[in-house]
């Protein structure tokens, strides 16, 4: 792993382990002036300051190995599209620990695709409701037909909605790594931080 990423990997874990820049300096036998030079990406650490910081971190800061990183981070988007969240969960699980990039876009695309699929869940309950709710109507003699067609619409134009959504969020943000831009997922709860 290269700078900035290397500096923003090792800040990341420091603060999830709750170690201040001392203690981890103290830890590595170094000075803290080398972690914060290291942290904002203005050093890129020895061989001796880069395995201290993963012993003492528990992470592989290993150089960046993985060939094709830009290709990983588009197949994680765009597996985005298919709501499976096996896919992308073994491509994130499996080179995590090789590229910063990997890691960061993979808690992205985990974070939409847990929310999607609590939203799917939800839509399907309402299919599961909306449905039935209609053929009661039907049988008790309220057989209005346009009553029936709008519970249908009602009970079905969550999961047509969210199907548009999956689709589209995928598909932009794989052709936003693609041409090197940020991507972002607009209504995601932050499960995997």
């Amino acid at each position: 792993m290269k700078q900035p990423d290397l500096g923003l990997k090792v800040s990341e874990l420091r603060k999830e382990k709750g170690f201040t820049q001392e203690q981890l300096a103290e830890d590595c036998e170094v000075t803290p002036r080398t972690i914060q030079r290291i942290e904002s990406g203005d050093v890129e650490p020895r061989a001796f300051t880069r395995n201290s910081l993963s012993n003492v971190l528990e992470f592989d800061l290993g150089k960046n190995d993985l060939e094709n990183e830009r290709f990983w981070i588009a197949a994680l988007h765009l597996s985005s599209m298919f709501c499976i969240v096996l896919v992308p969960l073994l491509i994130w699980s499996w080179l995590k620990t090789r590229s910063y990039q990997v890691d960061k876009h993979g808690r992205q695309v985990m974070n939409f695709q847990i929310t999607v699929t609590l939203a799917l869940f939800t839509g399907a309950l309402c299919l599961i409701v909306g449905l039935p709710a209609a053929l009661i109507f039907m049988e008790q003699g309220a057989g209005n037909v346009a009553l029936m067609s709008t519970l249908a619409l009602i009970s079905v134009l969550p999961m047509i909605l969210i199907g548009f959504f999956i689709t589209y969020q995928g598909a932009v943000n794989t052709l936003r790594v693609l041409s090197d831009k940020p991507t972002r997922y607009p209504l995601s709860i932050k499960f995997v931080k």
